[in-house]
């Protein structure tokens, strides 16, 4: 049997055979698109479009680009009542396999051709690394959409890309997450981004999702990066989404992005939450008449 004494004897070789740990300073969360690391706000160019000044920016067009002639008529539509960015989907994730997936890179044709007939800078979406050069090579902004959050690969690839981003919030993602997955661009190398909030899931199915509000607060309390709304996904239905677009404005968002549909009827995604072309123009001449009392203009 083993004495006191000889116990501690050999506790004491044992410990002083252990090496002093190495203590590794944690770095703190969202460094980069804190606003301990930038107090002023960023405002990021998209094209001629300032995002995260004094303008409330507005962001418009088809879900997805579906052929000439819908694209240009809307393009042209959304430019006269006063939005400033055009968006189209050429590639489309969708739930359903059956869905419409998108005209691929004839879409960014189109894109470009809307461009060059209105002069509004497009945003569209990138889904794969793979396509990632082709979209960088006809997009003034790129989106990652709700899915790809969280694709930190990708992410990456987007910090090493000069153009902006818009970084679509998941619908399972927290604050926290959210604003990781903007960290990984601009620690890639890339600081110009901008947050979307569009709904999140939740256990209410009376909409699509449910639209958090309080998050654009959180945000701009928080970071130094743009912050717009997403009204169209967050509900999924078009009679709400004229509503919501002027409280995103009055909750403080930079900017919100809007479905709008020459013929939402026969759209091939998402026609019940697009405005036809006369409710886009009267939602804007509703945010107009909001503007100046919050300081804010289109």
């Amino acid at each position: 049997m083993m004495s006191a004494g000889m116990e501690t004897r050999s506790m004491g070789a044992v410990m002083a055979g252990i090496e002093a740990p190495v203590v590794i300073p944690s770095k703190p969360k969202h460094n980069l698109v804190s606003r301990q690391a930038k107090a002023t706000d960023t405002v990021v160019q998209v094209g001629p479009v300032a995002l995260g000044g004094p303008r409330f920016v507005v962001i418009a067009g088809p879900c997805s680009v579906e052929g000439p002639e819908q694209m240009i008529d809307t393009a042209r539509a959304v430019k006269q009542s006063g939005a400033t960015i055009l968006r189209g989907g050429a590639y489309k994730p969708r739930s359903s396999p059956y869905s419409f997936q998108g005209m691929g890179e004839d879409g960014l044709h189109l894109l470009a051709l809307a461009r060059e007939v209105t002069g509004l800078p497009v945003v569209t979406e990138v889904m794969d690394s793979e396509d990632l050069a082709v979209v960088a090579a006809y997009a003034d902004m790129i989106q990652i959409g709700a899915r790809n959050v969280q694709n930190f690969s990708l992410l990456k690839k987007l910090g090493r890309v000069n153009l902006p981003i818009l970084l679509k919030r998941g619908l399972m993602t927290t604050i926290d997450e959210f604003l990781m997955s903007a960290e990984y661009i601009l620690a890639a190398g890339n600081p110009q981004v901008v947050l979307c909030e569009r709904g999140i899931r939740t256990f209410e199915t009376a909409t699509r999702n449910t639209l958090d509000l309080s998050a654009v607060c959180v945000l701009k309390e928080r970071t130094h990066l743009p912050v717009i709304v997403d009204p169209s996904h967050a509900v999924g239905a078009r009679r709400f989404v004229a509503p919501l677009a002027r409280a995103a404005m009055a909750v403080g968002a930079d900017g919100v992005m809007v479905e709008v549909h020459c013929s939402p009827e026969s759209a091939l995604c998402d026609g019940e939450q697009s405005l036809c072309p006369s409710d886009f123009a009267s939602m804007m001449e509703e945010l107009v008449v909001m503007g100046p009392p919050l300081h804010r203009a289109l």
